[in-house]
């Protein structure tokens, strides 16, 4: 039996505007609209929100662990539901599970438990991204030099065949190791390929572009930087309207200023989003983690290789969302439609996520007045309430 609830709060945000004293009315994993408070048809079971306000659920297409969990040590349906619920507690409804440069053997382990995620409707999981190999190794950051090669055909049916099975499939490559003809072919078949790790320059990347690329992972972080003569691949993804860029709001993969002044510069309707690019450490206390043998250190929120590189990032959602309202002062609807509306856009489910709109998807969260998360909801099921 389908249950039919009506979410009460005092703010509601839909995705455009705020309705306040409001019910959110959702019927089975389904909204179907948003009503004043005191309407709600009388079949609809009244549920008080815990928070101060209700807001889409948050999107992420990078995130490499969670809950004590790394994809890469862990390419099986357990570690994504491990990987899914952590995230959960944070606010984020829909996420890519992210394999970081492996082995072939790691890499097929990965997609065999997206395929099995899929098919078995895990909670929270929207795809995978393949975030190489197929990389700059000058451009590596904390990639495994010695497990970045060239795009094979083997690698591009691979792919292809994958996204058959997936509903969203991301891949991060660079033009380095990647020709422009794999990029049509994986595009035409609808795969979202995301230029990152890579020195290209502006031509470069804008030819990539060109041949179906729409994306460009960590805009600043191991790229070809914005130069006044050569705009490298920073200002092509700033400069090209129709191309996303994922972002981490951390402090410190990018400086506030240059973050501001990326937001400012972002040629649309392509927009700039959120992205975690979350490692294990989320949702525990671990001081460390091990990546492809390496040790990786955790210390007053950054993780870090032995050499100083940084290793993903030890942020949630919920607290990007807070750095982009406090630390780069946007207003708090723009921040959450960094976290939910522009990530659903980038890769093509913005029809079921990132709104709460009549048919959209159930998935919202629950924040307090401080924008902490209280309670999330994925698919009109409560699966995390804070004590």
């Amino acid at each position: 039996m389908t249950v039919k609830r009506a979410i009460s709060s005092p703010r509601i945000y839909d995705g455009s505007a705020w309705h306040e004293n409001a019910v959110l009315l959702v019927n089975g994993d389904r909204c179907v609209g948003i009503a004043s408070a005191g309407a709600a048809p009388a079949d609809f079971e009244i549920v008080e929100a815990a928070g101060a306000m209700l807001v889409p659920g948050f999107v992420d297409l990078q995130v490499n662990g969670g809950g004590g969990v790394l994809f890469n040590e862990r390419p099986n349906v357990r570690g994504i539901k491990a990987i899914c619920s952590a995230h959960a507690r944070f606010g984020t409804t829909a996420l890519l599970p992210t394999l970081i440069t492996d082995d072939t053997d790691v890499t097929r382990r990965a997609l065999k438990a997206g395929f099995e995620a899929h098919r078995t409707g895990v909670s929270g999981f929207l795809g995978l991204h393949l975030e190489g190999p197929h990389l700059s190794k000058a451009k590596r950051g904390a990639h495994s030099e010695d497990l970045i090669r060239a795009m094979t055909e083997r690698d591009l049916k691979r792919l292809i065949d994958a996204r058959t099975r997936l509903p969203v499939l991301v891949t991060t490559t660079a033009p380095e190791n990647t020709k422009l003809k794999q990029v049509e072919k994986l595009a035409a078949a609808g795969v979202s390929v995301s230029v990152g790790h890579s020195d290209c320059d502006y031509a470069t990347a804008m030819e990539y572009f060109a041949a179906g690329a729409s994306m460009v992972t960590h805009l600043f972080n191991a790229m070809s930087p914005l130069a006044h003569r050569e705009p490298g691949l920073v200002g092509a993804a700033l400069y090209s309207g129709e191309i996303y860029a994922g972002i981490i709001a951390d402090g410190f993969h990018v400086h506030p200023a240059a973050f501001g002044a990326a937001l400012r510069a972002k040629k649309g309707p392509g927009r700039i989003f959120v992205v975690t690019d979350a490692m294990s450490t989320i949702g525990t206390e671990l001081k460390s983690l091990t990546l492809n043998g390496r040790h990786i250190c955790r210390e007053n929120g950054r993780l870090t290789l032995e050499d100083g590189t940084l290793a993903g990032a030890d942020i949630d959602m919920a607290s990007s969302v807070r750095f982009l309202k406090v630390e780069i002062g946007l207003p708090l609807e723009e921040a959450l439609a960094m976290a939910s509306q522009y990530p659903a856009e980038a890769v093509g489910v913005a029809d079921r996520k990132g709104k709460l709109e009549p048919g959209f998807d159930a998935d919202f969260t629950e924040l307090n007045a401080d924008l902490q998360v209280q309670k999330t909801w994925i698919g009109g099921t409560a699966v995390f309430e804070a004590a």
